[in-house]
Formats: C-alpha cells, sequence, structure tokens
C-alpha cells in the first residue's frame, strides 16, 4: 500500500477503498493506492494551515536553501526515481530519466525565488510619499497531477508554491503514486519543515474536498479537457484561483523549404514519443504544397520504430498506461479509418514478444485526413500521427487557428519570413520553429492558450510566483518632524 504523507509523518490509510496500480508492460499489480478518508482530508488540510502560519515567516533566502538542497538530493537520485517511474508509466528509461530532469530544472528555478519575489518602489509619487510592493504567498495550496509525467509535473508545482512561502497538498495521479512518494521522502530529507507538503491520493472524491474546501486558497491541475473544467468551474465557483492545464491538439507545419530528414526525424520522435501520451506531443502534421510528397518517407521511418519495455534499450517508446486507454485509441483509429482517412500504417494489432499482457499500440499514420473527422478533433494521446495537406502557409494558418486548443505548435522551413509571420499570426501559446516540441524553460512560463489553459496565470517562471502570492501595496509618509533629537539608533542586529 501506498502511503499518505500527512502532518510530516508517512502513514497507511485507514480506508478500505483502494485503487490497483499496475505495471502497463505486464498489467501485474504493483501496489494498491488508497482513497484517502474525509478525516484524513481533513487533518492533512489542518495541518497545512498550521505550518503556514510559520513556514510563510521564514526567510527568504532559507527557503531558497532548503530548494538547493532538495535539487541536489534529486540530482543524487535521479537514475532511481527514473527506474520507479519507468516501472509504474511503463516509459523507456530514458524517456523517465528525462521526466525526472525536467522537474529538477523547475526546483533550480524555485531556488532562484529571492529575486522572483523582489516588489517594487516609487520615491515621492506625491509630495514626501514613496509607494512600494510586497510579494506576500496566498496560504494552503493544492495540486492535482497527471499519469504521463509523475515527477515533472509535481515538481512544477509544490516546490514553486512551497518556495513562495506556501504550503501544499498533492493529489498525485491514482495510476502511479510511487514516483510522488519518493519526491516527498526526498522532500523530507532535504529539510522540510513539518506540515509544509501533505501527499494523499485517491480519486475524484478526494478531488473534489480539495476544490471546495475554505481553507485551499490555489489550485494547480493538469490532466484532461472535461475533469480540467470541472477543475476550474468547481474552484473558481468555491472563489479559489485555480489554474488547469487541459487538452491539447498540437499541429506541426512541414513548408516545402525545410530540412526532409529533420522534418521526418522530429516528426517520429514528436509523434510517437512517451507512446504519444504528452499534452504537446505532435498529432497533426501540416504539410504545405510539395512537402506532402515526404509522406511515403514518413511513413518508412515511422514504421522502423518499435515500442517494448523499459528493459529493452532498443524501444523507441513504452505501452499505453492502460487497459482502458489502449481501447479508447484504437477506437479512435478504427473511426478514422470508417470516416475516410487512410491509415498507411496500423499499430492496432501491435505485440510484444514475452509481454502479451502489455497495453501496446504500434505507430499509426493517417493520410487524407480532414478537420472534420474524428481522429483530428480529438485527443487521442497515443502514438498516432495525421496528416492534412494545404496549399499555402495562409491556409495553414487558418486551420489551426480555427482548432479549440492553443498548447503548442511548430512550424519547420528555411525562411525567416515564413517563421515571422507563422510566429506572429498563429493562435497558440507555445511556438518552435524548426523544433517539435517546444516547451520552455523553467524560467519562461508554460503558456498554452484557449482550450487548452483556463485561468490566468501559467505554470513555473515568473507566472507561477504571481499565481502563488498576493501583492501588498504600501504608501508611506514621514514627516521631518517626528526625527528624534540627537540622531537615529543606527545599530544591527543580525540572527
Amino acid at each position: 500500500m501506498v502511503p499518505l504523507f500527512i502532518d510530516g509523518e508517512f502513514r497507511q490509510s485507514a480506508s478500505a477503498e483502494r485503487i490497483a496500480v499496475t505495471n502497463p508492460a505486464t498489467d501485474e499489480v504493483l501496489c494498491h493506492a488508497p482513497c484517502a478518508t474525509a478525516d484524513e482530508m481533513e487533518e492533512a488540510i489542518a495541518s497545512a494551515r498550521a505550518a503556514f502560519k510559520t513556514w510563510k515567516e521564514v526567510a527568504l533566502p532559507e527557503r531558497a536553501r532548503l530548494m538547493m538542497r532538495y535539487q541536489a538530493l534529486l540530482k543524487e537520485h535521479h537514475d532511481e526515481l527514473a527506474e520507479i517511474l519507468a516501472k509504474e508509466t511503463g516509459k523507456t528509461f530514458e524517456d523517465a530519466k528525462g521526466d525526472v530532469w525536467r522537474g529538477i530544472e523547475v526546483v533550480e528555478q524555485a531556488a532562484n525565488v529571492p529575486s522572483l519575489m523582489m516588489g517594487e518602489t516609487a520615491e515621492n509619487v506625491a509630495r514626501a510619499i514613496d509607494t512600494y510592493s510586497f510579494i506576500q504567498p496566498l496560504g494552503v495550496c493544492a495540486g492535482i497531477t497527471p499519469f504521463n509525467f509523475p515527477a515533472m509535473i509535481p515538481l512544477w508545482m509544490f516546490p514553486m508554491a512551497i518556495a513562495c512561502g506556501n504550503t501544499f497538498i498533492l493529489k498525485p495521479s491514482e495510476q502511479d503514486p510511487m514516483t510522488p512518494t519518493r519526491l516527498a521522502e526526498l522532500f523530507v530529507e532535504a529539510g522540510a519543515p513539518k506540515g509544509v507538503l501533505q501527499v494523499i491520493h485517491g480519486g475524484k472524491q478526494q478531488v473534489d474536498t480539495l476544490l471546495t474546501h475554505p481553507d485551499i486558497k490555489a489550485v494547480s491541475f493538469v490532466g484532461s479537457v472535461a475533469v480540467g473544467q470541472h477543475v476550474y468551474r468547481t474552484g473558481t465557483d468555491h472563489m479559489k484561483r485555480v489554474q488547469a492545464f487541459a487538452g491539447a491538439k498540437n499541429h506541426m507545419v512541414i513548408m516545402p523549404d525545410a530540412n526532409k530528414q529533420q522534418v521526418i526525424n522530429n516528426l517520429v520522435g514528436a509523434s510517437v514519443g512517451a507512446a504519444g501520451q504528452r499534452c504537446m506531443a505532435i498529432s497533426v502534421a501540416v504539410f504545405v504544397g510539395e512537402a506532402k510528397d515526404w509522406i511515403p518517407e514518413l511513413k518508412e521511418a515511422m514504421a522502423s520504430v518499435r515500442p517494448g519495455p523499459t528493459s529493452d534499450p532498443a524501444a523507441a517508446y513504452g505501452p499505453q498506461i492502460s487497459a482502458r486507454a489502449k481501447s479508447r485509441i484504437l477506437s479512435l483509429i478504427e473511426m478514422g479509418k470508417r470516416e475516410g482517412a487512410h491509415c498507411l500504417l496500423d499499430g492496432s494489432q501491435c505485440e510484444v514478444e514475452g509481454y502479451p499482457n502489455g497495453h501496446w499500440v504500434g505507430p499509426t499514420l493517417f493520410s487524407g485526413v480532414t478537420p472534420e473527422m474524428t481522429i483530428y478533433k480529438e485527443e487521442i494521446f497515443g502514438p498516432v500521427l495525421s496528416c492534412v495537406e494545404v496549399d499555402n502557409l495562409d491556409e495553414a494558418i487558418s486551420l489551426i487557428n480555427a482548432s479549440p486548443f492553443g498548447n503548442g505548435t511548430s512550424i519547420f522551413t528555411a525562411s525567416g519570413a515564413a517563421a515571422r509571420k507563422y510566429q506572429h499570426e498563429i493562435e497558440v501559446g507555445q511556438v518552435g520553429i524548426n523544433i517539435p516540441i517546444p516547451v520552455p524553460l523553467p524560467f519562461f512560463s508554460f503558456t498554452g492558450w484557449k482550450g487548452s489553459f483556463y485561468g490566468d496565470q501559467h505554470a513555473y517562471g515568473k507566472q507561477a510566483v504571481r499565481f502563488y502570492t498576493e501583492t501588498k501595496t504600501i504608501t508611506a509618509r514621514w514627516f521631518d518632524a517626528d526625527i528624534p533629537a540627537g540622531g537615529v539608533n543606527t545599530s544591527i542586529h543580525l540572527r
């Protein structure tokens, strides 16, 4: 049984309701995640509320040093974390290591919190009156994270929130809770005070408790569109600050002047990498003009990659997270065929020797896809790539801007003018130029648009600091007549 982490201790839940955690490559049960009871939820929130009273007073440099110790421990245990992550997600070991490393980068940014929380000043805004601002924490914050990045996405959230002076309750995905639990253990080892971080497990009931409890001030979420909308509506209805990262349908535009081999190599990796289970995956390739002639070579390249277990160094990616996820993908592939798309490469019957119970889906490629088709409109979240053909760049931009999603997009071209036009006119939050998956480093923010994000301030970077804090503005006036005779005591006492 995966433990809860409440009030500074790891403990077994009193709940009789449990969720099986399985290895996606074998379907073997690894452990069980408990659904925290109402009393356990209340205890976790109360502990976080009590800890906030003292944690918010801890000096900024001390909070930063906690994050420096934590990132050092994460680096020391990098491969160990990747092994745990690979086992419960099915990711290849290299992919799992990348998941951990991208989280470490955010923790490193959290260690810069003193400069990120600097306010503003203006002298003499009126005669002998000065105005200045402070940035202060909110209180108890919560995070609800998905299965596909069980290290990176929790590390998007709680280090930044806690570095800003808040306390935090993490509800990780019930499908892979072992990695977040190990993250919490290392946070304790780094010196995190009691109650600053809580980790609870469960499903919708536990999520709704976080969304409705009056002591939770802000909620961060990453997951599907339907759940993201529920989180945003419910949280804001209960007067909380919410950032909800939801679904995506990411397009890559291929201009005929692009480097063909770079296009093919990047399309393969960006579409089937991580088994397509990432919100920044390229799921639609938009071929402009003669670039469509490269589709047969793309098919050949995709056919050469194959999924496999973590132990197989030649595997390009792992299994889908669950039998349910695989079944959904297969149904969408079949729907694509029925709606008239040309299935050039079909991974529906994929098998991996020695792993008959794994949730495998092979690389799948469609051409002749139109915007009316379900495989174009739905986020498939699997190793499936749809090819769309247009005559010019204007058509490509119009096509993408008509999409309800706006997480990421990219263009491959040798033309600076085409790239400049694209980055300026496209209505998507994150744009890559000759880069397929333009996830920004943590000193920027992850900036999805439209139906891919509900909220105002995004994850990590400066926007995360704004999300997890409030600004207090002071306007002060002092009178010369009040200066004491004989001077001022200028001694400084440091502790």
